[in-house]
């Protein structure tokens, strides 16, 4: 029943309906018919609705869109037709569509479209803002489609089957911004040239070449996105002073240098570069990119100097790929002895799931302001802090390991917060293997009978919040705890515990988590009656005559 006071926004969705509700008032500006069975919208069925704004018939079942219907709303700005089956009568649904003279966004997607039919659909909808064409049957963009929509600022064409752009498909949008080409089958952008686009969505294609177009004018693009694609090398960038956000994932780049790819012409490549002085062109002028995604790639090795120019850039990812190892110069011996390596600006770096060995000294000082790192699936093996716990010479902290060493220094790392070395195949933790770095969250999980002494998490009794060592098979002789006075977070699962670390006691623990062990009770948890929020303590051989614990 309608309410005596005509309401402004009714939702009629998923109501069954198979026609268009005629009991509907006049004051009407927003209308959601959404998920019924609509089969046309004919005149003959559908009254006058003078001021509505907003009609919503997606997921019905719409064949027709008659004239006669479409000119009784006449202040109609937006139309979702998404998920219908308007392939069926282009030429009559098109002179329907063609008087919606104050269209601004307008949905037609996964209606099965050709690319002559969108063209047909859109070719008189001057004040177009916002335009949905994704999930149809699109091949090729032919030159000149949206020229009839010169206002378009939102363009979605992804899920279709796009194999062609044609030179001039874009033209006259001069106010575009955002343009959504995802899931299509795209082999190649050779000569990109929409200047004034902000966010670009290349991602799952068959890219094996990005290049930008000739010119002066600067891109205004903020948001790039080309993962899931084939491209061998780092798209070269130019003019693309104002990007922030970079997604070159999931591709088949092997190396961050310019240029072919097999490993004697890098070479030569490096040493055209050191005697003109031109080094990382395809980095240079990407001052402004924040965040950089260069996982599931194919690299092998972690140049620092290709980062140098990238001065803004805060979070790196470069998980998932076949790095072995890190270095501070373009060329061996191109750096003079005793030089500093260059700083990066880098906060959060992801280098998970690669086969790195070893990180040396210099790498932590190349990254000063380094808050979190994960480390997760790689052989490394952490140096013990040769200062101890009070640190080493009065520079600052303990010395390094001896050049050639194979072990890597987590001590004296002082910006560092959270680090991530779960599945390195660390055997024995060595005493003071984070003095001066001071870790809020430290994940030691997944190293499979670990061997953890009390020196070996000294230095974090006054700064550790979160640590896990969730699946290491340790027994209580290899899990021993300093009193880690600000521990809340604590993960035990998946051992072979008989009983609680006692150095456990001091820490003002909030969750804790003890299932897939060996434990008879848990006196101890009398200790944080007033702070514990979540136990897990599933999987464990509980003794019937020891439950008096539960009453904490």
């Amino acid at each position: 029943p309608l309410s005596l006071q005509t309401p402004t926004k009714v939702s009629c969705k998923g109501a069954g309906l198979r026609e268009f509700p005629t009991e509907l008032a006049q004051g009407v500006k927003h209308l959601e018919l959404s998920n019924n069975l609509l089969q046309n919208l004919s005149g003959s069925s559908m009254p006058t609705f003078g001021q509505l704004e907003y009609l919503d018939v997606c997921s019905n079942l719409l064949e027709v869109v008659s004239a006669t219907a479409l000119a009784r709303l006449p202040q109609l700005r937006v139309l979702l037709l998404g998920s219908n089956r308007l392939d069926r009568n282009p030429l009559a649904n098109g002179r329907a569509l063609h008087l919606l003279r104050n269209i601004e966004v307008l949905d037609l997607s996964a209606n099965h479209l050709e690319s002559h039919v969108v063209g047909w659909y859109i070719s008189n909808l001057t004040q177009l803002r916002t335009l949905d064409l994704s999930g149809n049957k699109m091949t090729r963009l032919p030159a000149g489609i949206f020229r009839s929509a010169p206002r378009l600022r939102q363009l979605d064409l992804s899920n279709n089957y796009l194999l062609e752009i044609e030179e001039g498909a874009f033209e006259a949008l001069e106010e575009l911004e955002v343009v959504n080409l995802a899931l299509n089958s795209l082999h190649c952008i050779s000569s990109f040239s929409l200047t004034q686009l902000r966010v670009l969505n290349l991602s799952h294609n068959a890219l094996e070449l990005f290049v930008t177009g000739e010119g002066a004018e600067p891109y205004l693009l903020q948001v790039l996105d080309l993962s899931h694609n084939r491209l061998l090398h780092f798209p070269e960038l130019p003019r693309a002073q104002h990007l922030t956000h970079l997604n070159l994932s999931n591709n088949l780049i092997a190396s961050l240098l310019p240029g072919p790819g097999r490993p004697e012409e890098f070479l030569l490549l490096y040493e055209e570069m050191a005697k003109s002085n031109r080094t990382r062109p395809a980095a240079a002028g990407l001052t402004r990119v924040a965040d950089l995604d260069l996982s599931k790639n194919r690299l092998e090795l972690f140049p620092l100097p290709f980062f140098h120019s990238l001065g803004s850039l805060q979070s790196l990812s470069l998980a998932t790929n076949c790095l072995q190892a890190v270095a501070r110069e373009w060329l061996a011996g191109s750096m003079e002895p005793g030089a500093r390596s260059p700083t990066l600006s880098v906060r959060r770096l992801d280098l998970h799931g690669n086969a790195i060995h070893v990180l040396p000294r210099w790498f932590f000082q190349s990254l000063p302001w380094l808050e979190a790192i994960d480390l997760g699936s790689n052989h490394l093996q952490p140096c013990e802090s040769q200062g101890g716990p009070r640190g080493g010479d009065s520079g600052g902290g303990s010395p390094g390991p001896a050049p050639g060493s194979s072990c890597t220094p987590f001590h004296d790392v002082p910006r560092l917060k959270h680090l991530n070395l779960q599945r390195n195949n660390i055997s024995r933790l060595p005493p003071f293997s984070f003095s001066h770095t001071s870790l809020l969250s430290l994940d030691l999980s997944g190293n499979k009978d670990l061997s953890l002494p009390k020196e070996a998490l000294g230095g974090l009794e006054s700064s550790l919040q979160s640590l896990s060592l969730r699946g290491n098979q340790m027994d209580d002789s290899e899990a021993e705890l300093p009193c880690l006075a600000t521990l809340k977070v604590l993960d035990l699962s998946g051992n072979r515990l008989s009983l609680l670390p006692p150095g456990l006691l001091c820490s003002p623990l909030e969750s804790l988590d003890v299932g897939d062990n060996s434990l008879l009770g848990l006196g101890e948890l009398r200790s944080w009656s007033h702070s514990l929020r979540d136990v897990g303590i599933a999987g464990n051989p509980f003794s019937c005559c020891q439950l008096g614990w539960l009453e904490a």
